[in-house]
């Protein structure tokens, strides 16, 4: 097999090639769109509630594009119960959700994006310090089994690769263009270096949105373009491969921004849901209960399934107070009571539906 071209440094790409005139339209458009989602996110008091609800939206269907899929009850009781949850799909799920906050921690905290950062991601996503590729053999093979993609094999070309990556994704001086078209770049070139024995693909989506909120345009994880990458699958890995063939940067792009605001907008849609289901609950519970409290509320929108201890630990009560309360609630018809085994759990019922129907909307 001819060995593939090498990938060249990403300052050797001219930025001028991202500036047509449908790519500047399709910027404005999804930019527009990001800065409604930042907006109305911002209007969720508790920022918790939504990173803690829609990352497990983005873990699912990210998962699903690795043929990884679970269904939203039996991933929301392995966040409730880890340890006696037994559907190995929703364990992966949620060992996403959890390596994406890992990576969310760590842009906060550093105001950068370096390999570090990505391989603690992808360790924690695969529960393993395998670290950057070693050894040569990998390759990307089509639906019939043909290989269509050799990435680098070498590990200095790989280290190379990524290191040159970082500096772009970190130095704005390094290439002028929007960074919106500077994500799909950064997506591209990271899934075609593909320096992971395993996760690639799901480290990739994680970056993404670690790099909007690293670039000023979220101030939280929650865009998720993994659910039209779900719906446009075979057309994500045409384009891909397209630009590798053909230098088609164009519609690799225009993909990635009609993605973005397609995203931005149902994300839109899904939190006005949750603020509404928020101020329903308020008033309902503060009405109906001496024992209301706003930490109360954030608790229950925290955790789609809760539990008594989940309560216990957020409301530092005990866990005679805690069952009390969740009895009520579930008395009143905001929570449904079930039963795992030889213990309850309390799913709140417009969470769930929101979460649900959110899926069943993007997927109409």
């Amino acid at each position: 097999m001819t060995a593939p071209p090498a990938l060249s440094p990403l300052a050797s790409l001219n930025s001028r090639t991202f500036e047509t005139t449908a790519v500047l339209k399709a910027v404005v458009a999804a930019s527009r769109r990001l800065a409604e989602l930042k907006g109305i996110a911002a209007t969720i008091p508790n920022q918790t509630i939504l990173v803690s609800t829609l990352s497990l939206q983005e873990a699912k269907d990210s998962s699903a594009i690795e043929n990884i899929v679970t269904t939203h009850d039996e991933l929301f009781k392995s966040v409730a119960f880890p340890d006696v949850a037994r559907d190995l799909a929703a364990k992966e799920v949620r060992d996403y959700a959890r390596a994406l906050d890992i990576g969310f921690q760590r842009v906060r905290e550093t105001g950068l994006l370096t390999n570090a950062h990505i391989l603690e991601v992808q360790a924690a996503l695969e529960r393993n310090d395998a670290g950057f590729r070693r050894l040569p053999g990998t390759s990307l093979k089509d639906g019939a089994g043909r290989v269509v993609y050799t990435p680098p094999q070498h590990p200095d070309e790989i280290l190379a690769l990524m290191t040159d990556l970082v500096a772009f994704i970190n130095e704005d001086e390094r290439f002028d263009a929007d960074p919106l078209v500077k994500m799909a770049i950064v997506h591209h070139r990271f899934e075609s270096i593909h320096p992971f024995y395993d996760g690639n693909g799901r480290t990739g989506r994680i970056i993404n949105v670690l790099y909007l909120v690293l670039r000023g345009l979220l101030d939280i994880p929650v865009l998720y373009l993994s659910r039209q990458i779900v719906r446009t699958k075979p057309e994500y890995y045409r384009l891909l491969q397209a630009v590798r063939d053909n230098e088609s940067w164009e519609a690799w792009v225009l993909y990635m921004l009609g993605a973005v605001e397609r995203t931005a907008g149902e994300t839109i849609h899904t939190i006005g849901d949750i603020r509404a289901a928020l101020l329903d609950y308020q008033h309902r519970i503060r009405d109906g209960h001496k024992f209301y409290s706003q930490d109360l509320v954030n608790s229950l929108f925290q955790h789609p399934y809760t539990k008594i201890e989940l309560l216990m630990q957020d409301l530092h009560v005990s866990r005679l107070t805690a069952t009390k309360y969740l009895d009520a609630l579930a008395v009143d018809g905001l929570l449904r009571k079930a039963r795992l085994g030889r213990s309850y759990y309390y799913v709140n019922v417009a969470l769930a539906r929101i979460l649900t129907q959110a899926e069943a909307r993007a997927s109409a």
